[in-house]
């Protein structure tokens, strides 16, 4: 994947971008590296013909837009990699009042706050995460409830109609393709995948759990690698009767933990929910970021 997002990197910095009818103008970035994204003009890119703007779509500083869904990709350096996600502890009362510490791992701050910016592994538009990650907030700010098993809530929900397929994403700063670790009951109906992030200087284990499907894809097996955007499963209630949504969670693996071998324990699949082998993590820290557009197309 590295080499195809350098060529294009190459092609849009060589060629002229004709804007309007006017003469053809450079691209050149914003050069802020907070809010202020680089903007690429979303035009007809043609040595030969100009042709009126089409469109401005804005991505982050160091990535551009690339593919049919429009999806902001870093540009690949060999020392690149996402800053190092520190480790944090927090606290709450769980549901029987004993007060538990706990580690997890908040939204960077370099990242959008709005879960509108990122692209969910399901087909939905806007407004679709209907609960979102709050272990990083103080316990009277943390998800609870009668009918919620837990204090607190360490993923996303997202709401979408049952049986929309789930997609494999491929997150931010991956190398290579993911791997599904586990299939069966854990939030209901889940698959387990493993990703490698480049993060900082070295590559750090993640899962990513889809939980509450229908059902998984009849091809996914423990074991079989999954290239983006393959399909994983299905949306549904298992686990959460009359809740149709999907679970999205987020977990970084320990460093020295062997995933693949946790679900053999005694505990099964619980062991890699398991604080002391997995940190709940903000998905937003991971999850690659959508293009938004300016300009309404005609």
């Amino acid at each position: 994947m590295r080499p195809r997002v350098a060529i294009s990197l190459a092609v849009v910095l060589a060629t002229p971008l004709t804007i309007g009818g006017g003469a053809a103008a450079p691209i050149s970035g914003s050069g802020a590296g907070s809010a202020g994204a680089s903007l690429f003009a979303a035009n007809r890119i043609s040595r030969e013909s100009p042709g009126p703007a089409l469109a401005e779509f804005a991505c982050p500083s160091g990535t551009l837009p690339e593919g049919p869904d429009v999806v902001c990709v870093h540009l690949p350096a060999d020392d690149e990699g996402a800053p190092a996600a520190e480790t944090q502890a927090n606290a709450h009362r769980d549901r029987t009042g004993n007060w538990v510490v706990y580690d997890q791992i908040p939204r960077r701050p370099d990242r959008p706050e709005e879960y509108d910016s990122y692209r969910l592994p399901v087909a939905c538009e806007r407004r679709c995460v209907v609960s979102g990650y709050d272990l990083d907030r103080p316990d009277r700010l943390q998800r609870r409830g009668p009918g919620l098993s837990y204090v607190g809530h360490g993923a996303i929900d997202i709401a979408v109609a049952r049986g929309t397929p789930v997609f494999v994403p491929k997150l931010e700063h991956q190398d290579g393709p993911a791997e599904v670790v586990y299939v069966g009951p854990l939030f209901g109906t889940t698959v387990v995948t493993l990703h490698s992030l480049r993060e900082g200087a070295a590559l750090r284990e993640y899962l990513v759990l889809f939980a509450h499907l229908d059902a998984a894809a009849a091809s996914v097996v423990a074991g079989k690698r999954v290239g983006a955007d393959e399909p994983i499963g299905f949306v549904g209630d298992t686990g959460a009767p009359g809740l149709v949504h999907l679970h999205l969670e987020v977990r970084r693996v320990r460093a020295g933990v062997d995933v693949r071998a946790l679900v053999r324990l005694s505990e099964g699949a619980g062991a890699l929910v398991n604080d002391a082998r997995t940190v709940a993590c903000d998905p937003r820290n991971v999850l690659p970021l959508r293009v938004s557009s300016s300009v309404a197309l005609p």
